[in-house]
């Protein structure tokens, strides 16, 4: 039966790697890449420096597939049905891959950022496909150096204080108010810059941008003085490159 590896490849650095992911890497005849187009063309290429890296040339096939466009100007009720609307596109595109491409006795791999585990839209696609029935395959799940644990390893910082809780969540949700109880958040897939809100508060903010690659950029400090730093920085990163990810966590600090 065909069989699928889910690879969590670290936030960039081909280093991140651990030794079960460079494991599951040599078990794979098939890597399916989803091409992002011209613009984040790196991302495809550090997929390519991590299989250099790690397995012999000539030991593997590489297929890329056209990743689907996302409605990004969906809000409010029509967001999580865009995101359906994506899902299903590419599970399509995923069923094809692996249906197509991928022998019957043989392993394919899917290359996640981060861990498969965290905002990422991988594991269920593939529940989505089995459910369809149209082709059968065992599919296994190695977790990855995520951008959360990279951000605070990069800033030497814990992600959580004595005894208190740290939450994760989105900059969307961030923008509907500071998460009641926590005094730790980290924020991800936030394009609005969200942290501007909390900059009459005391809070100190952790921030990077492809973290883990050759294009790191880092700045932290109290909101209040950083946020025109990060947003500058940003703009200058977005402008030069055409995209960014980036992460930061938001630490209030204690009273009195």
């Amino acid at each position: 039966m065909r069989k699928i590896h889910v690879i969590g490849i670290g936030s960039g650095d081909p280093d991140q790697l651990t030794l079960q992911a460079v494991k599951a890497l040599r078990d794979t005849d098939v890597f399916f890449i989803l091409d992002k187009g011209e613009v984040k063309a790196d991302l495809v290429q550090l997929r390519r420096d991590i299989l250099d890296a790690h397995i012999p040339e000539g030991a593997y096939r590489l297929v890329e597939a056209r990743d689907p466009d996302r409605d990004r100007a969906a809000g409010g009720s029509a967001y999580s049905p865009a995101v359906g609307d994506w899902r299903s596109a590419r599970a399509d595109i995923y069923q094809r891959l692996i249906s197509e491409e991928l022998g019957e006795e043989e392993s394919g791999a899917f290359l996640v950022w981060g861990d498969p585990s965290l905002y990422d839209s991988t594991l269920g696609i593939l529940e989505e496909i089995l459910e369809r029935g149209a082709v059968a395959f065992t599919y296994d799940v190695v977790p990855g150096i995520s951008s959360v644990s990279a951000l605070v390893a990069r800033h030497r910082t814990g992600l959580n204080r004595v005894a208190r809780p740290v939450q994760i969540t989105t900059g969307r949700r961030l923008a509907e108010g500071f998460p009641d109880g926590v005094d730790d958040v980290v924020v991800m897939l936030d394009a609005h810059q969200t942290f501007r809100q909390y900059a009459d508060e005391d809070i100190d903010i952790y921030w990077g941008a492809y973290i883990g690659t050759p294009d790191e950029i880092l700045a932290s400090g109290p909101i209040a003085e950083a946020a025109p730093r990060i947003e500058r920085l940003r703009a200058e990163a977005r402008e030069r490159k055409g995209w960014i990810m980036d992460t930061y966590l938001l630490r209030r600090r204690p009273k009195g």
